[in-house]
């Protein structure tokens, strides 16, 4: 993502301020991301502690998740909400964590949903390309600006 921002930041404001249905919002909201950042794939996904798992509530792109659910202990995910920051693999070949999801992604970025205290990472959004390190420090900051955004429309557990 490269130039001005605010534009595309206001108009997922509006989307998540509208928000009326959870799911129909979020998938609204995945695909205005792979558009914004002209993605290959895009998914939200919820953050389940009680069972340990990690859920996809929607995603926008060329195929549904290999791991629709998964548990909180694997992945780049994992490390995501274990660290409670952005997760960016320029190469996810050389990361013994990734979970495969399409065997042409090269870069996968994960940016953490936090629930409205900013204390407990409740989702995350999954970006994934197949441009080896196509998530420059722009672009890993604009999502992390979305996740910021995005607080209301956390998990609904």
């Amino acid at each position: 993502m490269s130039g001005d921002t605010e534009k595309p930041l206001a108009e997922l404001r509006t989307l998540v301020s509208a928000s009326k249905d959870r799911v129909a919002t979020l998938q609204r909201i995945a695909d205005f991301l792979r558009r914004a950042g002209n993605h290959r794939w895009v998914g939200l996904y919820d953050v389940d502690h009680a069972a340990g798992l990690v859920k996809n509530i929607v995603w926008s792109g060329p195929g549904a998740p290999e791991y629709p659910v998964f548990p909180v202990t694997k992945g780049l995910t994992s490390a995501a909400i274990s660290n409670r920051k952005s997760i960016n693999i320029g190469d996810v070949a050389a990361d013994p964590r990734y979970l495969t999801a399409f065997g042409s992604t090269r870069s996968e970025i994960i940016v953490p949903i936090f629930d409205p205290s900013g204390q407990k990472v409740v989702g995350t959004i999954d970006v994934e390309s197949e441009s080896p390190h196509a998530f420059n420090p722009s672009t890993q900051s604009f999502l992390e600006s979305c996740a910021e955004i995005l607080r209301p429309l956390g998990s609904v557990q």
